[in-house]
């Protein structure tokens, strides 16, 4: 805190006179146009068929937050982000939600064109456990210009995995001028200091076009939580967010050409390097190493590219769009300060645990244009197809050898891991306006998968204004989420507190005779169906409000199973092989759910006087999920595919509301954020095993302010989690890690930064 301080101050005192700026505050997203959700052309949030947040680039990046995932949960009630950081895979892609579903049930789209997986996948025991999450993080916050979330299912518009809705994120398009910003921070405990080092530069392309290429380095240090551990009488764990440090670039062009034709495309570069801590082992699990104990140390190198090219024009009253996007995720563990037991004397104390990698190659046609029918009309059509890989790396001999490297034994597929897949769609996209106020939507895909199958999806939307205050939407729609590469061919043994004792845990791949033995079957696709209606109130000043109800069935979920363990599961294990692990997992079509609930956004954003603006937003959510059918295993029915507690999870693990409140007003040269949010009740994890632990809701009141000076400096101190507030405590904690790591409040208390901006 005191070198915050001290900072703060030798930057206030290079402060001089300024004259105020009209854009002083970012705008609150009333007027933003759309372009997610509908193909025709953009629209005010306020006149979509589905809801739609729009957040400015500006937004995003006045607040403190050390990535984009963090400012999405306080910005947005519907988005969640469980912070789990001990495990090997949630500590490196980072899981979010939307609609308190999974994370692989959202869709996440680039400038509109489809984002890839991590290659990471969650196999954590938690409320996501077994998603394959996009990671938002690979993205520098500096590099957009505007994130648009649409809270309504759209698998017909956009493709599979748009079951809970769709995130957008449209980079930035500067033709000229540029940004750099410095930003220091750290917890009120004096650890997770945080420097973040950000810059963005437009270039005019030609007469028209633009390059705009940004760049953003973020270096964490870890955050610890862990209080004394009863066993051993000191601190032996690290527990909090952690050690991290990522380098992402983006460069986003466009480049008219003859006539109307025009180039453009994107590219980002990620790079992760970040470490964290299994659990303690105890003195007495390798002596002769390590006789106080040790915390193994593992180590997670990602990287991340993502390319798109494409062009468009016009042809006979048609606009074309032809366009190809990559791709790629690369994630490698190593292991440090840990020991093979099963190696003895000869075991070494650092090992490679192996690596995944994923990649995703789509070709894109699309075609629409607009027809003078009635009030106005819009007809879309395309097609795409789609390449997948995936593939794992093993780890090094020592680290699979018999019980295997501690904290992570490191890839080990009984047979070798090198799929493939394709995936060919196409889709139709039509709007209708009868009279002027009432748009008619009707959107129609058929997708061919070279796995599993074939599947149709359909949407029809309707919204009508029939006065100028007043407008209702509606919609309808079928969607799909196709199973992943990841999840069918996803094969390791990981140390996980399986029912509060610390064992080696088997996941295999769909089709290994393990999983088939233990009662596998192939994965067929989640299907869903949803239905929202809501009105949309805009009675001028500034102010709007909106109320959507919606409900999401989905049959078929994929989820991994129970840790299925026994007499009967040693036998299949032993026959097979498997000799480090008597725990097995796989997976399955779980179960069938259903999600409702509604949603409620207030907008007031006003001019009070012409050097102060004021603007407000206020946002609700409520979701509830329940079970409406479970599947049982057929090879072994007494032993559940899903327990009592894993349901408990999947429909109780993320709060079950959340409100939002957001605050920002700019007078002259100044600018004062306050962000107010309030987590519901979820469920969490015993560490005793048994029924999950009800965690009552927490509140984080975050606040910043920022003083503009000779025209281009920006100065900003701020404080995060004001109150210090904590999420409740475990109840039969033992080891020292008194929370539950999947809360989203986290674990780092109140937190202070600093921020140095300049444009030029």
């Amino acid at each position: 805190m005191r070198k915050i301080l001290m900072m703060a101050a030798g930057l206030a005192a290079l402060a001089q006179p300024a004259w105020a700026e009209a854009d002083a505050a970012p705008d609150a997203g009333v007027a933003e146009l759309v372009v997610v959700g509908s193909r025709g052309a953009p629209r005010l949030a306020t006149e979509t068929a589905a809801p739609v947040d729009v957040l400015s680039g500006a937004e995003v990046a006045a607040r403190g937050y050390n990535d984009l995932t963090k400012v999405l949960e306080f910005l947005s009630p519907s988005f969640n982000y469980p912070r789990a950081s001990s495990g090997p895979s949630v500590a490196g892609a980072r899981p979010a939600t939307l609609r308190g579903l999974s994370p692989d049930q959202t869709l996440v789209l680039v400038n509109g064109h489809r984002r890839h997986a991590s290659s990471i996948i969650t196999f954590n025991n938690g409320a996501y456990r077994g998603s394959v999450p996009v990671d938002y993080n690979t993205l520098p916050i500096t590099a957009i210009g505007r994130v648009e979330i649409l809270r309504d299912g759209a698998a017909a518009q956009y493709g599979s995995d748009a079951i809970a809705g769709v995130i957008n994120i449209v980079l930035r398009d500067d033709a000229e001028g540029g940004h750099a910003s410095v930003q220091y921070g750290e917890t009120d405990r004096g650890d997770g200091q945080t420097t973040i080092v950000t810059a963005r530069q437009g270039f005019r392309l030609g007469q028209d076009g633009f390059l705009s290429i940004a760049g953003e380095v973020r270096d964490r240090g870890d955050t610890n939580a862990a209080e004394i551990d009863p066993r051993f009488g000191r601190i032996t764990s690290t527990f909090g967010d952690p050690q991290t440090t990522d380098i992402d670039l983006t460069a986003n062009a466009e480049l008219p050409l003859t006539g109307d034709i025009k180039l453009y495309g994107f590219a980002t570069y990620a790079r992760r390097d970040s470490e964290m801590s299994p659990l303690f082992r105890a003195p007495t699990v390798s002596p002769s190493f390590y006789p106080n104990g040790f915390l193994p140390r593992v180590n997670l190198d990602l990287k991340d590219i993502g390319a798109n090219l494409g062009a468009t024009g016009t042809i006979a009253g048609w606009t074309w769009d032809l366009s190809e996007t990559y791709g790629y995720s690369k994630g490698d563990y190593r292991v440090g300060t840990s020991v093979n037991t099963s190696l003895g004397a000869a075991s070494p104390t650092r090992f490679y645990g192996g690596g995944a990698r994923y990649s995703q190659n789509l070709v894109n046609l699309t075609l629409d244009r607009g027809f003078e029918v009635a009030a106005g009309a819009h007809l879309a059509a395309g097609a795409e197809y789609r390449h997948e890989a995936y593939r794992l790396v093993r780890g090094d001999q020592p680290s699979l050898t018999l019980a295997g490297a501690q904290g992570f034994p490191g890839f080990n597929p009984t047979t070798p891991v090198d799929a493939k897949r394709h995936a060919v769609s196409a889709f139709v996209d039509g709007e209708l306006s009868l009279i002027e106020g009432l748009d008619l939507g009707l959107a129609g895909r058929y997708e061919d998968y070279s796995d599993f199958g074939t599947q149709a999806t359909g949407k029809a939307s309707v919204f009508w204004r029939p006065h100028e205050l007043v407008a209702l939407r509606a919609t309808a729609s079928t969607g799909l989420r196709a199973p992943s590469l990841q999840q069918q061919f996803f094969s390791t043994v990981t140390s996980q507190n399986n029912a509060g004792v610390l064992q080696n845990v088997g996941t295999f791949a769909v089709n290994d005779p393990i999983s088939i033995a233990l009662g596998s079957s192939p994965l067929k696709a989640e299907s869903s169906t949803s239905y929202s209606a809501g009105v949309v109130l805009t009675p001028g000043h500034g102010l709007t409000l909106s109320v959507d109800l919606f409900q999401i069935d989905i049959d078929d979920r994929i989820a991994l199973s129970e840790n299925l363990q026994g007499a009967a599961v040693a036998a299949i294990l032993k026959a097979n092989g498997v000799t480090n692990a008597a725990v097995a997992r796989f997976f399955t079509n779980a179960a069938d759910t259903r999600t409702k609930g509604w949603e409620a956004t207030l907008r007031w954003d006003r001019q009070l006087t012409p050097d102060a603006r004021l603007a407000v937003t206020l946002g609700y959510g409520a979701f509830d999920t329940d079970v409406l059918r479970q599947a049982t295993n057929p090879v072994l029915p007494a032993s559940p595919l899903l327990g009592a507690a894993s349901i408990d999870l999947a429909t109780d693990g993320q709060p079950r509301n959340k409100l939002v409140l957001n605050t920002e007003l700019a007078w002259a040269d100044w600018r004062f954020i306050a962000d107010v949010t309030n987590f519901g009740a979820h469920r969490a994890t015993s560490p005793l095993g048994g029924a999950n632990q009800v965690m009552d809701g927490r509140t984080s009141i975050d606040l910043s302010a920022a003083y503009r000076f000779r025209d281009r400096f920006t100065v900003m101190v701020g404080v995060l989690n004001a109150a210090d507030e904590y999420p409740d405590r475990l109840r039969g904690e033992a080891t020292g890690r008194p929370f539950s790591e999947a809360d989203p409040l986290g674990v780092n208390g109140r937190e202070y930064y600093v921020r140095l901006t300049a444009e030029f």
